[in-house]
């Protein structure tokens, strides 16, 4: 529609033109219902004929409407008119920082007060996942209350047609006007860091990029980048680098130019992390309190003077350094705080289900589980902080929960249904105990190990060279408590902190098995660092003051970090070091997936539903419905059916308690799950009309999980730990006829998974007696052998409709087995394992994420196209947090 003076759109009443560009028009317009004057965008043609560019837009825009910051111009309203899209924001007075520059770089104080201002505002803004993507001068306003971000977010909506740089540099952005003299490139790309221009996704370090080249121009006046054509432009973003600003500013302080030359690195890993970092600076040579910020002439006369001086009082020499030590201690600023992100490693992705990032106590190194894309297993990675290269550590295959030794020489972690520890430098991995699922560790001073070394247990204890553990805490059954975890060394090498699952509070433990105290309630393990407990509650990060001669916490609470990942297993996503070096990870680690169907030739066809976080899909027998764990925005976990003929989704259970891991009745009229509705280990059932109450078949403390319902509807399969038992994961048969559950497989090593075949003789389950998961077939009557299926590793086995094949994942690979029964009828026989799809992109949440259809497809459960790893935070000096609050 056409917009004129006196038009209205919606509430709003258009009073003048105030300009245009590749975003769309602007007009001043007034809010008839609060009577104050706005700014309207009328946005483009697209945005009214592409649904999707249209809903990237309006998500885009409800972020934007939140962040709320004095120097991010206000997004008030967003709306539609006759097919015309429009947003309503605040409306500035002032002028635009492409218009003041203009006139010629800024003075120095004005340079410092709008750059802090900016970068405030990005910080804001990146804190909450919003990223820019066309910072540039004419995105910024300069009004009587300080400079204004504008158009924050939405360069992403408006250039996301096209993910190839070429067709970001034809988008034109939010430019309402030229800013370049004539045989220059016209356009915003001038301002883009280098990985925009090879189409690759912006993050908040690309805003960083392009806010240096912003800094520099507002310093001298002068683009970093030029060039007569687009292409040498894009060559000198890519590959050269500008004129030093002290060059063509002499008296420019020498820190602005590092700040700006920082934000300038092609690299992104090279640049500032963070645009808190830039404040930080920025703001310290606000302050003048150091050499760095003193114009690079003065800084040199100054230390002319001073070899003057020192010539001059050489006699004195002694009080002179005493004087001067007092100044700088009376000047010495407190040491600030430093927040940095740290990335997956390259073509990676963090896996921290398997364990939190743990911090080395020297504060040099991180430790944290990741898996390569397409990798067939997760490894344990070492980063330097002081760099930005992770290595990974061969040997520690799968390995989880990693936690270092007092000297930051070894990393302890589980693998393999042991407790082992390896060099932080690399080199072959030892084994020090048995851990047949362990869930946490902690070395102290005096060279003792105390661990979780079952699902279900209490915390043992082994010296680090290795041994037979002893029981150091006992589990108060009766508190509901079925677990103890995630231990953490007090400073004296005998008391630790540890997590009493089921009770969710913090107890306090003793290597002597003479004290257990209760500290704090809590959502997550707890940490001691710099006298005070540090631990989750209510998703945030929380310190409270803790006396380790009285063994004593205060009632006081200081929240220093919300959002906390949490793991289904307990662990919070942090860590910490004796030198204040703090690292968190926030937000959904191991986001939402999708389910689609896998094609019988290995072919990835239509996907189901929309992406949400689903858990162990299995099929129903006649194919028609799938039903899925799914876990909703407070972490609860509830069984749900998809009916694939209706396109529909039916909530199955209700209560407050987690089910999980749903199977399918012989004639699927009900479901089996896991629920822990009473205890850990309920087999629970529900009509899967929906009809009627959930009846809990099996009650048992100890940790179950049904994986299979015969054919025949006789008996279900289970697998349970017992912290009582030396035996770890054993297999087990329910008879739905007597409702008594009998004992079928119980060995030293771990069997899981167990899947009946459709004629209910043979029965296939995973073991680890070889050392490596591999799947085995026994006869369900238990008489005559076993055969080994796979023969490079293999978990989650099942079987084809008509029995004659068996599947199961070997790393990211799903895998095919001809299987047969020799003439004589006892012998099992099984072919060559092959490849039939290589999924990397398949969950790798604990349980099946795939299931066989009758028609031979199957459903498997891959991460969303929308997930991405969000980065692990580092803080630096994190104590002073409390003296902030």
């Amino acid at each position: 529609m056409a917009i004129t003076t006196g038009s209205r759109l919606g509430p709003y009443e258009i009073v003048s033109r105030i300009g245009a560009g590749g975003m769309g028009e602007v007009f001043r317009a007034r809010d008839i219902r609060l009577d104050r004057s706005v700014a309207i965008k009328v946005l483009p043609t697209p945005f009214a004929h592409d649904a999707q560019l249209k809903l990237r837009f309006e998500r885009e825009a409800k972020i934007i409407s939140q962040l709320n910051h004095p120097h991010i111009c206000t997004l008030f309203d967003i709306g539609q008119e006759n097919g015309t899209e429009f947003l309503v924001m605040e409306l500035l007075d002032g002028e635009t920082l492409a218009d003041r520059l203009a006139r010629g770089p800024l003075p120095l104080e004005q340079f410092l007060l709008y750059a802090v201002q900016i970068t405030q505002a990005l910080d804001k803004a990146h804190r909450q996942g919003v990223v820019h993507r066309d910072l540039k001068p004419g995105n910024v306003m300069l009004t009587k209350s300080g400079a204004k971000l504008l158009d924050f977010g939405l360069a992403k909506s408006a250039i996301i047609v096209s993910t190839s740089s070429q067709s970001m540099l034809a988008a034109g952005a939010t430019e309402h006007k030229p800013l370049t003299q004539e045989g220059t490139i016209v356009g915003t790309f001038q301002y883009m860091a280098p990985e925009q221009l090879e189409g690759i996704e912006a993050d908040a370090r690309t805003d960083i990029f392009s806010f240096g080249a912003v800094l520099y121009e507002m310093a001298t006046g002068r683009r970093a980048f030029e060039g007569t054509t687009r292409t040498s432009l894009i060559a000198a973003i890519v590959s050269a680098q500008p004129v030093p600003i002290s060059q063509l500013q002499p008296v420019t302080p020498p820190a602005i130019d590092h700040v700006v030359q920082r934000c300038l690195q092609k690299n992104p890993d090279e640049r500032w992390q963070s645009a808190h970092d830039v404040a930080e600076e920025l703001r310290w040579i606000q302050r003048a309190g150091s050499q760095a910020g003193v114009a690079a002439p003065v800084a040199a006369r100054r230390k002319t003077r001073e070899r003057f001086a020192w010539a001059l009082h050489l006699l004195t020499a002694a009080a002179a350094v005493g004087i001067t030590l007092g100044v700088s201690e009376m000047r010495r600023e407190p040491p600030r705080v430093i927040t940095s992100a740290i990335l997956p490693p390259q073509r990676a992705q963090f896996t921290l289900v398997e364990g939190a990032p743990a911090i080395s106590p020297d504060g040099t190194r991180i430790v944290f589980p990741a898996r390569g894309e397409g990798a067939a297993a997760s490894f344990l990675w070492v980063r330097p902080l002081s760099g930005s290269a992770a290595q990974p550590l061969a040997g520690t295959e799968d390995a989880g929960h990693p936690f270092w030794s007092p000297d930051s020489r070894y990393i302890g972690f589980f693998a393999g249904g042991k407790l082992k520890k390896i060099d932080a430098n690399g080199g072959p991995p030892q084994a020090l105990a048995d851990a047949q699922v362990g869930r946490g560790g902690s070395w102290s001073v005096k060279d003792v190990i105390v661990f979780s070394p079952v699902l279900t247990g209490q915390m043992v204890a082994v010296p680090a060279t290795g041994g037979v553990p002893k029981p150091v805490t006992e589990l108060d059954y009766e508190a509901g408590v079925t677990t103890h975890r995630y231990p953490w060394f007090l400073p004296d090498g005998d008391h630790f902190l540890y997590l009493a699952l089921g009770s969710g509070q913090i107890h306090l433990g003793s290597t002597k098995g003479d004290v257990s105290k209760t500290l704090a309630t809590s959502s997550s393990q707890a940490i001691y660092a710099n006298g005070h407990l540090l631990y989750v509650r209510d998703g945030s990060l929380v310190a409270q003051p803790f006396d380790t001669k009285t063994l004593t916490a205060s009632q006081e609470i200081t929240p220093l970090a919300e959002g906390i990942n949490i793991t289904e297993r307990g662990e919070g996503s942090f860590s910490v070091s004796a030198t204040g070096t703090m690292a968190y990870a926030a937000g959904e680690h191991g986001s939402k997936s999708r389910l689609t169907w896998l094609n019988r030739d290995g072919k990835l066809g239509e996907t189901i539903g929309e992406p949400a976080f689903y858990e162990t899909p299995a099929v129903s027998r006649d194919g028609r419905r799938i039903a899925v764990g799914m876990r909703d925005s407070n972490r609860n976990r509830d069984i749900w059916i998809l009916d694939l003929a209706r396109a529909t989704s039916t909530r199955l259970t209700f209560d407050a308690s987690d089910e999980r891991a749903p199977i399918w009745s012989p004639n699927d009229d009900r479901v089996v799950y896991q629920s822990t509705s009473s205890s850990a280990g309920d087999i629970a059932m529900k009509r899967s009309s929906g009809t009627g109450a959930e009846e809990v078949i099996h009650a048992n403390p100890e940790f179950t999980l049904a994986t299979d319902w015969s054919r025949d509807g006789r008996f279900i399969a289970f697998q349970e730990v017992n912290a009582k038992e030396p035996t770890g994961w054993d297999i087990w048969l329910y008879s739905m006829a007597d409702r008594k559950a009998t004992l079928f497989l119980q060995t030293p090593f771990a069997e899981l998974t167990p899947r009946f075949s459709p004629d209910g003789k043979w029965l296939s389950y995973t073991s680890d007696e070889s050392g490596l998961l591999e799947i085995y077939v026994q006869a369900v009557s238990g008489g005559g052998g076993k055969w080994q299926v796979s023969n490079d590793g293999g978990r989650w086995a099942t079987w084809s409709r008509d029995g004659k094949q068996l599947h199961y994942l070997s790393g990211s690979k799903l895998m095919v087995v001809d299987v047969g029964v020799a003439a004589a009828g006892e012998e099992f026989q099984a072919g060559v394992p092959r490849q039939l799809a290589d999924l990397p992109r398949l969950k790798t949440t604990p349980g099946a994420q795939y299931s066989p259809a009758p028609d031979g497809r199957f459903v498997v459960n891959l991460l969303s196209e929308e997930t991405r790893t969000e980065p692990v935070t580092l803080v630096q000096n994190w104590p002073m947090l409390l003296q902030k609050k």
